[in-house]
């Protein structure tokens, strides 16, 4: 089983402590966050989305990257992808970052597909991104590095299906998609198997996390209204839910089963831990997503052989 780390999960650490630590944990390879730290940002304690020390500055791009490279090297890890954030259709920035993945050394990269917030309509936004990603695959082709979309909640491909449809008339040699089922406890879930069994060839790289969805109590009674059911019961508008990312082990997605509908459907590539709960410290959070992935695999061979 191939492991690798989304360098967003290790704000604290530069690029020469994550691949020291990637290797001491076992972990082969490694996706490097690409984005810049705010000017305001600056002085504050390591953060997932805005003190990140582990992330490549698009604006420094060709002194930086050499930098990243080799600390992979270094450490004997391997630079497997590059990791934007891109907005669809900015062909400029999309480019630019092939450079940067292509001289990184990476196979693969992540490219944007619209977000969806109920202003503009679903096919407007489908057909920006069909075009968006005709012009991409024809890049991805030009720098040899496949460009990837994400399974993430608050975009028009928040599912398998949806990610599916963008992709379909596409080469899965250039582009593919990045499986993500931690993001699809927020929005998209859909029986993982199935999911998987239609991106087919398209399934070309996988995020370990988790999350659950927790009771939300305003504890003020006073205005609160009820819903009434057929059966006469009621539910107080007063109480909602939220989600919010879990520990591997903790949340809505069963990772032993995630790993047999993988094995099911061929998947051979890495497993790329992006842990957002928080609740262990870098290093610790590598060496335990190490852990419970070769126990994982322990049990899962196991079954295989019986």
């Amino acid at each position: 089983m191939k492991l690798s780390i989304f360098t967003v999960a290790v704000p604290d650490l530069d690029a020469n402590e994550l691949a020291s630590a990637a290797a001491a944990a076992g972990i082969a390879g490694i996706e490097w966050r690409y984005r810049g730290i705010p000017e305001d940002a600056s002085a504050e304690q390591p953060s997932f989305w805005r003190n990140n020390r582990c992330s490549i500055d698009p604006d420094r791009w060709q002194e930086q990257v050499p930098v990243f490279r080799e600390a992979a090297e270094a450490h004997d890890r391997k630079s497997i992808a590059l990791v934007p954030y891109l907005n669809c259709g900015d062909m400029v920035a999309t480019e630019q970052a092939f450079q940067a993945a292509s001289t990184l050394g990476a196979s693969m990269m992540r490219v944007g597909v619209p977000g969806y917030d109920r202003s503009t309509a679903y096919p407007e936004l489908y057909g920006k991104a069909i075009r968006y990603l005709n012009e991409v695959q024809d890049i991805a082709k030009q720098y040899n590095v496949k460009a990837v979309i994400e399974t993430h909640h608050q975009t028009i491909a928040p599912t398998a299906s949806l990610a599916y449809r963008l992709v379909q008339s596409l080469d899965p040699e250039h582009v593919g998609v990045l499986y993500d089922p931690g993001n699809m406890v927020h929005e998209g879930y859909e029986n993982h198997r199935m999911g998987l069994e239609q991106l087919g060839p398209y399934l070309a790289h996988v995020h370990v996390k988790n999350a659950g969805w927790y009771k939300k109590n305003s504890g003020d009674t006073s205005d609160a209204r009820s819903l009434v059911g057929s059966g006469g019961s009621e539910q107080s508008l007063s109480t909602s839910w939220e989600c919010h990312w879990a520990p591997l082990t903790e949340g809505m997605v069963d990772w032993v089963q995630m790993v047999r509908d993988l094995r099911a459907v061929g998947y051979d590539g890495y497993y790329g831990i992006e842990d957002f709960s928080g609740t262990l410290d870098s290093r610790a959070m590598l060496q335990h997503f190490a852990d419970v992935f070769a126990e994982i695999e322990r049990r899962v061979n196991e079954e295989e052989q019986a």
